[in-house]
């Protein structure tokens, strides 16, 4: 009688999210060893770890990594960790994701591109009265930011006739789509947009960016009557006080925000009760885990196999 072959071990360490989705792909395996954090038997077993918002000492002793697999859209928790070991990180692709992400945002656009938040005061005030109505072609959406989120969401505005253009760091080129990149096209970008969307990843050179002075190069002759900015990157690109300043002096006119920093947002901050935002609680590419995991475990596969590891993070700029 023979030992079963033991299989690279897997550590979940999925922050305040239930970790047992993410373990489910694995269940299957029993000849492979599954850790849940913080509970490691063996360290050298873990060849791979699937980190949401990890804490350092989860990549403390690990002398066998191989790959970390991010858990959510996002991988700047894991870039920024300071016990980081060098190996390769894997940025979550799929398509529910995407999908949602695509549905959350193409619901913002509409909401302030069909006056939804003026309509619902009138509702609270028992008042009907019609509100004026431009055409989609006439509103300039700009997507900030055109990896796989910000392609799809494009793509599909483009589909409901607005003008749809996109700004990333490095050049891309998007059949239907209007594309700007670097500091030399942002201006340019900035000054064509009324509905500004931002699906950029959160690196160094990105905290911030969402701040007056983005706001005071935002079209001001557009058909909505002033801009309207969208975030559902992360909360670090935002300087909350600037977006407040502005839609109190009119540079923007309204705003829909589903990321924060820190998150939860805090009970008495001034954007739950401001009439012109949304708020939303970082749900805007929430997907079942169970089927994000049904992925990475496919990866973890093809690359036992000899594939290479696809999705991969480039450290040195964060996505």
């Amino acid at each position: 009688m023979t030992d079963k072959t033991v299989l690279p071990g897997v550590l979940i360490a999925s922050g305040n999210w239930a970790p047992e989705p993410w373990a489910e792909p694995f269940a299957s395996e029993p000849e492979r060893p599954l850790a849940i954090w913080p509970d490691v038997p063996d360290r050298a077993a873990i060849h791979y770890v699937l980190a949401w918002r990890p804490p350092a000492e989860a990549f403390a002793d690990l002398p066998n990594l191989k790959a970390v697999f991010s858990l959510g859209a996002g991988v700047d928790h894991v870039v920024g960790n300071t016990a980081l070991p060098d190996v390769p990180i894997v940025r979550v692709v799929d398509a529910d994701l995407t999908t949602r992400m695509t549905e959350w945002v193409t619901l913002q656009v509409l909401l302030h591109h069909r006056q939804h938040l003026a309509y619902t005061r009138q509702q609270a005030a028992h008042q009907w009265r019609e509100l004026r109505q431009p055409v989609a072609h006439d509103v300039r959406v700009g997507i900030m930011g055109l990896g796989e989120l910000g392609r799809d969401a494009a793509e599909v505005l483009a589909r409901l006739g607005f003008q749809v253009a996109g700004w990333s760091r490095s050049a891309k080129d998007i059949a239907g789509i209007e594309c700007f990149h670097g500091e030399d096209g942002l201006t340019a970008f900035l000054g064509r947009t009324d509905i500004l969307v931002a699906l950029v990843p959160l690196t160094p050179d990105t905290r911030g960016i969402l701040n007056a002075s983005v706001f005071d190069r935002l079209a001001r002759n557009g058909a909505l009557g002033g801009p309207v900015l969208i975030n559902a990157g992360r909360g670090g690109l935002q300087v909350d006080a600037d977006i407040l300043a502005a839609l109190d002096d009119g540079r923007l006119i309204g705003a829909s925000l589903d990321v924060f920093e820190p998150e939860p947002l805090a009970a008495d901050s001034p954007f739950w009760g401001h009439p012109r935002v949304v708020v939303t609680p970082h749900v805007a590419a929430s997907s079942e885990a169970s089927v994000l995991a049904v992925g990475i475990h496919r990866q973890i596969l093809d690359f036992e196999a000899g594939k290479p590891l696809g999705n991969l993070v480039d450290v040195t700029r964060g996505y």
